[in-house]
């Protein structure tokens, strides 16, 4: 694993993150194929992650938080994926939006400054519940059909979501819902032991089958006045800028190296008897190796490099929305065609249920679902393209 790290580690505390993510994700891939298989969530790997303090890594130090850039967050990401993607997925939403909401300061300081002694402290689970049947993707602007209304000096919530990953593990939940009496749109910080909340497990799918993105149910949820957290406004709608949204690509990337690894070891290993060699020798076989580790090479130093700029120069972030949507759709896609690679070089046996490159292939192919989805990617990129040149001097672009 370190000849694939030795360009990206630059610190000695990037190297001590990453070494203890790879301890961690040697651990998760022992049991990865039981959890896949069963559909369950990896209550013993996060178990683990609490107890080494990971799900406090993007807690602002100010709250006893490690603090960690986008950076770091992507090499910890990436490295607990290559040994289970479902929990590197799952554990990347919690520290990505811890990572948002200090960045961001949308919410009170009281109730920030609560949940992160919290998570410090207890190292309390916490994500967003924002999708549903009827709109689809947040980031497509729907308005949720869940509902707040004032009542007794508190809140009302009513409503159901779906895709709410690490449901049966979550402490917190943040939940979009439509005020009836305004019409805004707010986020709700709802405690997992409010009356009236509950799961139910629709969660049964091709890939990422232990996130447990199961649907969230809130039948006339009562909770005081200070859930409400946060009013969108018409620029979360419209999409701003979000790195922390990067520990997307990052776990594929991950799942794709496990791939690549898996065919790299077969490949040593497998001689047939009409070999008087291993297939690695085989120039096809080398040819695959090779053209997937150029093309890892290449969404990853575009993925790190984009996260550098972000973490060094907080004035530009809002301006590198294009740039964000391009890892995603880059890596997210060169994930999927290494992983298709190498179940090539491995041949039929990749096929059996039993071995781990049919569970990477399936995993890959989430990220295909996850914001931004390509479509919009291209959208956004095409916008910029036609608004004005690369590298134009905005002043004199206009023409007569």
């Amino acid at each position: 694993m370190n000849d694939l790290y030795h360009l990206f580690l630059r610190t000695e505390r990037e190297k001590r993150l990453q070494q203890q993510a790879a301890q961690l994700s040697k651990q998760f891939q022992q049991r990865a194929h039981w959890h896949d298989e069963q559909a369950v969530f990896p209550f013993e790997n996060f178990a683990q992650l609490k107890k080494a303090h990971f799900l406090s890594l993007t807690v602002p130090k100010q709250y006893g938080g490690e603090e960690i850039s986008l950076y770091e967050f992507l090499l910890v990401q990436e490295t607990i994926a290559q040994g289970d993607g479902a929990t590197a997925l799952s554990l990347g939403w919690h520290l990505g939006i811890v990572m948002n909401l200090a960045e961001q300061k949308k919410w009170p300081k009281e109730v920030f400054a609560r949940i992160c002694k919290e998570i410090v402290e207890k190292q309390v689970l916490l994500n967003s519940a924002q999708s549903e049947t009827a709109t689809g993707s947040p980031a497509r602007g729907g308005k949720p059909e869940t509902t707040a209304e004032k009542r007794n000096g508190g809140w009302v919530i009513s409503g159901r979501k779906t895709y709410t990953s690490l449901a049966p593990a979550l402490d917190y939940f943040i939940v979009s819902a439509t005020i009836k009496e305004t019409g805004e749109v707010g986020n709700f910080l709802i405690p997992k032991t409010a009356s009236g909340l509950k799961i139910e497990e629709t969660w049964n799918t091709l890939g990422m089958r232990g996130t447990r993105s199961d649907d969230l149910i809130l039948e006339n949820v009562v909770v005081d006045e200070k859930a409400l957290v946060e009013i969108l406004g018409s620029s979360q709608q419209k999409g701003r800028a979000q790195g922390w949204l990067l520990h997307i690509p990052a776990c594929y990337l991950g799942i794709a190296i496990a791939a690549r690894n898996e065919a790299i070891a077969f490949a040593k290993s497998y001689q047939p008897n009409t070999l008087p060699h291993p297939i690695a020798e085989v120039p096809e076989v080398r040819r695959k190796i090779a053209q997937i580790d150029i093309e890892l090479m290449a969404a990853r130093h575009f993925m790190y490099s984009v996260a550098d700029r972000w973490d060094r120069h907080p004035d530009k972030r809002e301006k590198m929305k294009e740039e964000l949507a391009a890892v995603k759709y880059v890596a997210t896609n060169i994930a999927i065609n290494a992983v298709d690679m190498a179940m090539r070089v491995v041949g039929g046996q990749s096929l059996f249920a039993s071995h781990p490159l049919q569970r990477y292939y399936r995993d890959v192919r989430a990220g295909l679902h996850n914001p931004p989805a390509d479509d919009l990617t291209i959208s956004i990129v095409a916008s910029r393209s036609f608004n004005k040149n690369v590298g134009e001097d905005p002043t004199t672009s206009e023409r007569a």
